[in-house]
């Protein structure tokens, strides 16, 4: 495959705590259910309870965002589409900030919800300014910094406007390596028949699918772009058959609050080093896409998120 430009960017967001700042184990759940409901806050026009049957729904910024809506047609059968955005919360543990302490995550968007960067940080400097975490801790936003794999630029400063930067990556084709070694930071939920699967059942195949299924549905939904035809993916889903592995995966559970269910969830997944081995070149570009979109359930708070730590050959 030739160089594929996808559209996507990564930002930091850095606050100053205001008043002290309680965050969970995980925040990303926490995260991504204060930034939603300052971004419905921002956007909604109707004021409505739900947005079923809502008429402005084909042009509503909060449900192109945060409640995708699954299109008439399709190369990918999907219920639901994924969202345009990756929140990376602080690392794991649970975290205390005094005022005057900086709280910092990463942010990304993908597609045309890279056009939505003002409302997103309108939506998060409000999120914060209303209360997060346990005692609805407030914090004020300084600055968000686009970051690249070359460089990072402060692009808003708190008062200023935002800085014109680019909207897209590039992935070259380049010389896969012969191995690569992926380092799970945050539980990997890949999923079969609605569980995910533990470390012992983990094999290559379904973690390749996974990356080429989201890259796809993500470009798709989000940018009208065809990654793969049904065709190329069946060959590829064939290809990666032919992968092999080593694993060092354990489990870790955690427990997040469901604000909507208003009840306690345990969830879990899979840490730990992962090693692929054999003819990489046809999912290289994905492996390094993924570093950013992250992969299987829960990927847009943060779970699924790897590095690839080592390779036999990067030429």
């Amino acid at each position: 495959m030739s160089a594929i430009i996808f559209p996507l960017t990564r930002y930091r967001f850095e606050f100053v705590a205001k008043t002290n700042i309680g965050l969970p184990e995980y925040a990303g759940s926490t995260l991504r259910g204060a930034f939603g409901h300052a971004l419905r806050s921002l956007a909604c026009m109707t004021r409505a309870k739900t947005c079923n049957a809502c008429m402005l729904a084909s042009s509503c910024p909060y449900i192109s965002l945060f409640e995708p809506q699954k299109p008439s047609t399709g190369s990918i059968s999907v219920a639901t589409p994924p969202v345009p955005y990756v929140i990376e919360p602080p690392t794991w543990g649970a975290h205390h900030y005094a005022p005057g302490d900086k709280l910092s995550f990463h942010f990304t968007l993908i597609g045309k919800a890279t056009d939505q960067l003002p409302l997103c940080i309108m939506a998060w400097r409000r999120a914060f300014l209303r209360g997060v975490g346990a005692g609805d801790g407030i914090a004020e936003l300084q600055q968000v910094i686009h970051e690249t794999t070359e460089a990072e630029t402060v692009i808003y400063y708190t008062g200023e406007t935002i800085k014109e930067h680019p909207r897209f990556i590039v992935l070259p084709e380049q010389k896969a390596p012969e191995s690569v070694t992926l380092q799970f930071v945050t539980p990997l939920r890949l999923q079969e028949n609605g569980h995910a699967l533990p470390p012992n059942r983990l094999t290559p195949r379904p973690l390749l699918t996974a990356l080429l299924r989201r890259a796809s549905l993500l470009a798709e939904h989000h940018q009208g772009l065809t990654l793969y035809t049904p065709e190329q993916f069946s060959e590829l889903a064939s290809a990666a058959n032919q992968i092999t592995g080593e694993i060092e995966m354990k489990w870790r559970d955690w427990t997040r609050r469901s604000s909507r269910q208003q009840r306690a969830m345990q969830l879990g997944g899979c840490i730990g080093h992962w090693t692929l081995i054999g003819n990489l070149s046809p999912f290289w570009q994905v492996l390094r896409l993924g570093e950013m979109t992250h992969v299987g359930k829960e990927a847009s708070f943060g779970l699924g998120q790897y590095r690839i730590q080592s390779a036999s050959s990067m030429n």
